[in-house]
């Protein structure tokens, strides 16, 4: 059985290099790091002074205050990437395609800004001051659910949580909802904004974060002197549709997605498994569902988080599954830009990922000065590069042994 073929028709993204996924676009190929002072906790509270935060974003100029007002941050993120996407895609969602339009929007932490501030209400005047929207504001589903409520998209709504692989997740499982035929357009992605105090503390006390106050250096995904990942926020969102809706509506068409492999570590709660095991499995299970042979990609964007053990297990997982190949891959992180946007990481790199396959561009690792023999691939370091990209590939990894792989190729 012929399976549906489903392409990438719109993208908008809300990022700390871009609040729209054409500035995003151009500051991430022209190496511009989001990455500067914490501002949005107290950052003397903390062993940390940087973070990739989002900077003047005004979130009455895509929805109503008072709306704004009963939703956390990161559903804020969501919803202005979604109407950007949708604008990009000329898509209008009227009552005849409703029933087959569906949202599905990832995020690991999900309303952690309304958490905090509900509870600190809480103890110190009691349940009386919990806002009425605390649960409602605060559950990470709600980014889909405000989507699908806005745009008026009335079919399948559903979040993947799965730590840092959220964003991949979603929208690899949105892809299959529309393969199978449950669905002929897919609002999908991933949004999270993971700036606040018990956060921050959390990523500090697990020391997984950077520790360098360089806002320039901190973030050196696959460099020696690594040591840690910088937190960031955001959101990346793409309109899937199957290429039969995108033909017959003259849609503008980035990039086709034709696989996606989803595997778990079942290891250790925020290790990798040894050398990138599962990692591995999750790129050759993407490249079987695509029908996609190794040595055909020629772009990676890594999951590259800027930490020890990610970097080199994903270098050795590569290795494992394009053998000689990887020589020849250029491999790069935009993390080294953006900062690390957790759940919605593997969104907007997405939206990397396809743009570098339409715009003939593969994004640059920045900050990358000192070699590591055990990361030795092409990791396409500081400058961007040009070169044709028919087959692409995004990797997502993340807490709890989750581990997410795209692929796109050229339409």
């Amino acid at each position: 059985m012929s399976k549906t073929r489903v392409v990438v028709t719109g993208v908008g993204a809300v990022t700390p290099i871009g609040l729209d996924a054409e500035t995003f676009w151009n500051n991430a190929i022209s190496g511009v790091s989001g990455i500067g002072p914490l501002t949005r906790v107290d950052a003397s509270k903390f062993p940390i002074s940087v973070s990739a935060e989002v900077k003047d974003f005004d979130p009455s100029v895509f929805m109503d205050k008072k709306e704004a007002r009963k939703m956390d941050r990161f559903t804020q993120f969501a919803v202005a990437s979604s109407l950007m996407a949708l604008k990009d895609a000329s898509l209008e969602i009227t009552e005849d395609i409703a029933p087959r339009v569906g949202v599905w929007i990832g995020s690991g932490i999900g309303g952690m800004e309304t958490y905090q501030e509900q509870f600190r209400a809480f103890e110190q005047k009691g349940y009386r001051r919990v806002s009425p929207f605390f649960v409602p504001m605060m559950i990470p589903d709600m980014a889909s659910g405000q989507v699908s409520i806005i745009t008026g998209a009335k079919g399948i709504n559903s979040c993947s949580v799965t730590a840092c692989a959220s964003g991949t997740n979603s929208i690899g499982d949105a892809f299959k909802v529309i393969q199978r035929g449950d669905a002929d357009i897919m609002i999908t992605g991933g949004a999270e904004a993971p700036i606040t105090d018990m956060a921050v503390a959390g990523f500090c006390s697990a020391k997984a974060v950077s520790t360098n106050e360089d806002p320039q250096t901190a973030s050196r995904p696959f460099d020696a002197n690594r040591d840690g990942f910088v937190m960031g926020e955001g959101a990346g969102i793409l309109i899937l549709e199957s290429l039969e809706s995108a033909l017959a509506r003259g849609a503008k068409i980035y990039a086709e997605i034709v696989g996606y492999g989803a595997t778990g570590d079942a290891y250790h709660v925020t290790a990798p498994a040894p050398e990138g095991e599962g990692g591995a499995r999750a790129m050759k299970q993407a490249l079987n569902d695509g029908g996609i042979q190794p040595e055909e990609v020629q772009y990676m964007n890594a999951h590259g988080t800027s930490t020890l053990y990610n970097d080199k297990f994903e270098t050795m997982a590569l290795k494992k599954v394009f053998g000689e190949h990887a020589y020849k891959l250029a491999v790069s992180s935009t993390k080294s830009m953006t900062g690390h946007l957790l759940g919605a990481a593997g969104a907007v790199e997405a939206i990397l990922t396809v743009r570098a396959i339409k715009d003939g561009i593969i994004p640059p690792t920045i900050n990358y000065e000192t070699p590591d023999p055990e990361c030795d691939l092409d990791y396409v370091p500081n400058e961007a590069r040009k070169q044709e990209v028919n087959v692409a590939m995004s990797n997502s990894l993340g807490f709890g042994g989750h581990n997410a792989t795209l692929v796109f190729k050229k339409y």
